[in-house]
């Protein structure tokens, strides 16, 4: 069995480390690189609202769609950014907004 990975600030990634969880700590400017390289894993993939927020938003989009590996954008330990609300946030993935 794969571990999930985390990507998020240097706190939170020490968190999710104590569960178990394969987390990396990274700096503004490289979450792109390392999302990149979560991707190729097959498992679960945690990123936090303030690192998704850095992304180009078609591509965390297209990442979300395939399901391969399942991408969930997570709180951090400072709650800096909200999450999408998981409800909305599926149904804009499915394409089914109201």
């Amino acid at each position: 069995m794969i571990a999930p990975t985390f990507i998020g600030d240097e706190v939170t990634a020490s968190a999710w480390r104590l569960t178990g969880v394969r987390a990396t700590a990274v700096e503004s400017g490289k979450v792109q690189e390392a999302f990149e390289a979560a991707l190729a894993n097959d498992g679960l993939l945690l990123i936090t609202a303030a690192c998704a927020a850095e992304l180009d938003s078609g591509r965390l989009d297209a990442a979300m769609r395939q399901a391969r590996p399942l991408v969930l954008v997570v709180p951090d330990a400072a709650d800096r950014i909200a999450p999408p609300e998981l409800d909305s946030e599926v149904e804009r993935v499915l394409g089914i907004e109201q």
